[in-house]
């Protein structure tokens, strides 16, 4: 297979495990986690080897909870070279938190994830890409906290989350203390549709997925970002019971294709972290110098 080499993307893993997903609310009480088996650290080690196959590194976004709970796959994740970033403490969409709940949460994770990883998180992805319109507060609060981006906004128009009008690309925000890197997407017939992973990236054939990230590459001269999580390399997880058709379809769609898929991707496309790809030396020595007087 062609690499494309006219840039080089993002690649990023939303560490949560099957259980926490937000469409599972209603079906897993929160005081449930604790007694479900965890099959997150079996899937990142399965991703860290496909990933280290194909010579990529990657952005982990990974919750305060599940890091607390598996803290040498947090070791392992950074040793091997790639970012650690931060998805919240317990995967709470930022719509159902409170301006200062929400800095609790967010300066928590951070603090916890550095001083296990040993390494500045700069980085935050919002569980299910829930800062839009009505609550971009949320990317002031981010900055205060000392986050340097966020990955947080969707493009598009969902019936759960998005923000239509929001740029395509890379923007600054909170007067220019933070940048926000939304999830990719193409113009198709008058609407932006997610080409960045997710259940996407499952539902449309490999086709579309190449074809949308090739034209942003080689004809918008722009880099992807694509996102996944390590339950959707996993068949095999326990079914929840009580779950909607339309919430069963698509968190179940595909997932034994998954890993294949990505491997393609991993071929025809060349994928660095987020930290990498989108911001470059002098930004990143200016983090450092910021989080040494810290």
């Amino acid at each position: 297979m062609t690499v494309i080499p006219l840039r080089k993307n993002a690649m990023t893993v939303d560490v949560e495990d099957y259980f926490q997903v937000s469409a599972f609310e209603k079906n897993v009480a929160r005081d449930a986690w604790e007694t479900t088996p965890l099959r997150v650290e079996k899937n990142v080690d399965r991703i860290l080897q496909v990933f280290d196959d194909h010579d990529v590194k990657a952005t982990f976004f990974t919750l305060g909870w599940i890091a607390e709970r598996c803290p040498a796959m947090v070791s392992r994740i950074v040793s091997e070279g790639h970012e650690l970033a931060s998805h919240g403490w317990e995967h709470v969409r930022v719509t159902n938190q409170t301006p200062t709940e929400f800095s609790a949460d967010v300066t928590k994770t951070k603090m916890f994830l550095e001083d296990l990883g040993g390494c500045s998180v700069n980085g935050y992805r919002a569980a299910s890409y829930s800062i839009g319109a009505s609550n971009l507060w949320a990317l002031d609060v981010l900055a205060d906290c000392g986050y340097r981006y966020s990955s947080s906004i969707a493009p598009i128009k969902h019936d759960l989350y998005g923000m239509p009008d929001a740029p395509r690309f890379r923007f600054t925000a909170a007067q220019g203390r933070l940048v926000e890197v939304p999830i990719t997407t193409i113009p198709v017939a008058g609407k932006n549709i997610n080409c960045g992973g997710g259940g996407w990236f499952r539902l449309f054939p490999y086709s579309f997925s190449k074809w949308a990230l090739g034209k942003v590459n080689s004809k918008e001269l722009e880099s992807g970002l694509f996102y996944f999580h390590p339950w959707e390399i996993d068949p095999e997880q326990p079914r929840i019971e009580g779950a909607g058709a339309k919430t069963r379809f698509r968190h179940y769609l595909n997932l034994s294709r998954m890993q294949g898929r990505l491997e393609m991707l991993l071929s025809d496309f060349s994928w660095g972290r987020m930290d990498d790809v989108f911001f470059n030396d002098e930004e990143r020595r200016a983090w450092q110098e910021v989080a040494s007087v810290a």
